[in-house]
């Protein structure tokens, strides 16, 4: 653990901090934990020191897959933060618990207020009543018990929230609800990032030329917050809904010319078929062939596979977009000071939209990927190629389906010859021209 965490600092996301202290790590003091086990699985000498010096606890640990099964998601997200919330009694010095919940966690609503909302179920009784169940049952029961929110991530997010809720008379709560969390505005730098989460795995799948095509709503908005964007802790159960629509932000529009939105469980259709098959199944078989001839494995259905499934799990996210009331974030900014709103500013109404993306972008290559800014003009070639290729490909369906119409009718066999006839007098002419001017 000591060693996971001296790679850690080592990052590039500690360098101002290491220059301004360069002993900074001698202040972090990492505590063995495990999310899945009674109490959390800290020594009692661990306890011990943690009830004796903390005086803020930061609950951001959950799962964030949306396919976890149910009976996973609930002992990471629900009774974890039980288990925390037990031990959080135990500190003498405690001053706030802040429980990083998710903008989502009420998508179900289409309008949502910094309010918790009645939980779908009480919380203990779904524990108690899947103790018993096997994982198969479990997954049979699951869609029932989720009903309208999409997946099991949203739904014990809820649950989450309730259960700290219920500790508000005992300890100063607040709960913050960021939206889609995406790379560093300006602190430490703009663009970092870490992770192939929401939009950075769509961004890099698109950026290397894999993801073609996926369908969105043209009038949604896709709701990023910069990440590290901190709120100040207040007594009771304060609750922040960290969200751009919230502050009036335009935001990130969603923009696809060929797909509109389909709810979830409907079936897809026609032209949703047809773009996938063009752009990504079929360019995908004939690649995997060709490895298959040259004596390598094939692996681009297998990657084209999981990216679908990836794109499938957040088309309920981007054919819609919800409506965010943010008066608490409101009077967390009022109540800064000057000073403090350059030290701590969370005002994404000054957030240059384009300018972000772009950051973003660079910093999937630089600290996801890892890879050289140098090598761009290379990356963009390789666009180029893989656009010439998709075009050469489009144009011989085309004509490979125009030749079959053409077969059965005599008018279009009159127009093909006339428009094949018409290039070879343009390309006659065109010859001579230069001939001419030789």
């Amino acid at each position: 653990m000591e060693q996971r965490v001296s790679d850690m600092m080592k990052c590039k996301l500690f360098d101002r901090v290491r220059e301004d202290n360069p002993d900074f790590h001698q202040k972090i003091f990492p505590i063995s934990s495990e999310l899945m086990e009674p109490g959390l699985a800290i020594s009692p000498e661990d306890v011990e020191k943690l009830s004796a010096c903390i005086h803020i606890i930061f609950h951001c640990a959950a799962t964030i897959r949306f396919d976890e099964p149910l009976k996973l998601a609930l002992r990471l997200n629900v009774i974890a933060t039980q288990q925390l919330l037990s031990l959080a009694h135990q500190m003498h010095h405690l001053e706030a618990f802040i429980h990083y919940s998710t903008a989502y966690a009420n998508c179900n609503r289409k309008h949502i207020d910094e309010v918790i909302y009645p939980p779908p179920i009480e919380p203990q009784k779904l524990i108690e009543s899947l103790e018993w169940m096997d994982d198969s049952m479990v997954r049979d029961i699951t869609p029932g018990l989720i009903g309208e929110r999409p997946n099991t991530y949203t739904y014990t997010k809820a649950l989450a929230e309730y259960v700290v809720q219920q500790q508000q008379d005992k300890l100063n709560i607040g709960i913050i609800r960021p939206s889609i969390v995406g790379a560093s505005w300006q602190e430490p730098f703009p663009g970092w990032i870490d992770n192939f989460n929401g939009p950075s795995g769509v961004f890099i799948a698109a950026g290397k030329g894999i993801l073609r095509t996926m369908r969105a709503n043209n009038d949604a908005v896709a709701d990023l917050i910069p990440c590290g964007r901190g709120h100040q802790p207040h007594s009771g159960c304060r609750l922040v809904h960290g969200c751009t629509q919230t502050q009036n932000s335009s935001g990130v529009q969603l923009h696809d010319r060929r797909h509109q939105p389909v709810p979830l469980g409907r079936d897809r259709a026609p032209r949703d078929v047809y773009w996938i098959l063009v752009s990504h199944k079929v360019p995908a078989l004939l690649y995997d062939f060709f490895l298959r001839l040259t004596g390598k494995k094939p692996q681009m259905m297998r990657i084209f596979n999981r990216l679908h499934k990836a794109i499938d799990l957040l088309e309920y996210f981007s054919g819609q977009d919800w409506d965010w009331k943010s008066d608490n974030m409101s009077m967390l900014l009022k109540q800064l000071t000057p000073e403090d709103k350059k030290t701590f500013n969370f005002d994404v109404r000054q957030l240059n939209w384009p300018e972000y993306i772009d950051n973003y972008c660079i910093g999937t290559k630089k600290y996801v990927l890892n890879e050289d800014m140098a090598d761009i003009p290379l990356a963009r070639q390789h666009l180029r190629k893989l656009r010439n290729i998709r075009y050469t490909f489009n144009t011989l369906l085309i004509i490979f389906i125009w030749r079959i119409f053409i077969a059965r009718s005599e008018m279009a066999q009159n127009i093909w010859y006339f428009v094949v006839s018409l290039c070879f007098k343009f390309l006659s002419y065109f010859r001579a021209s230069s001939t001419l001017t030789n």
